[in-house]
């Protein structure tokens, strides 16, 4: 078992503690991931990138945690494997963006 698959098993269990599963469907879910991105976005509005991260380093570390726990639930929720979707993502990357040759 990764690192990956014991976060998500403690994700699982912090939501299976409160019932809430029945309300975790692939739906909800990609939509609540999209809300909590733009609170992250929220963090940066109006400001550069350095004052943003100055001046909010906590919220921005608590959204992009909520990003990051409903992303791993949705991949739980569909039945993913995290580090295979991601490792033929990289993959799929370099195909389409390829490094420059020196």
């Amino acid at each position: 078992m990764s690192n990956i698959d014991e976060l998500i098993a403690e994700i699982d269990t912090f939501r299976d503690a409160r019932q809430w599963r029945q309300y975790h469907n692939a739906k909800d879910l990609s939509l609540s991931l999209s809300l909590e991105a733009a609170e992250l976005l929220e963090c940066f509005q109006w400001q550069s990138s350095e004052m943003a991260v100055k001046n909010n380093l906590t919220n921005i570390k608590d959204e992009l945690a909520d990003v990051m726990i409903y992303a791993l639930t949705l991949a739980s929720t569909l039945n993913l494997d995290v580090e295979t979707i991601i490792q033929a993502k990289i993959k799929k990357n370099a195909l389409k963006y390829p490094a420059p040759t020196k």
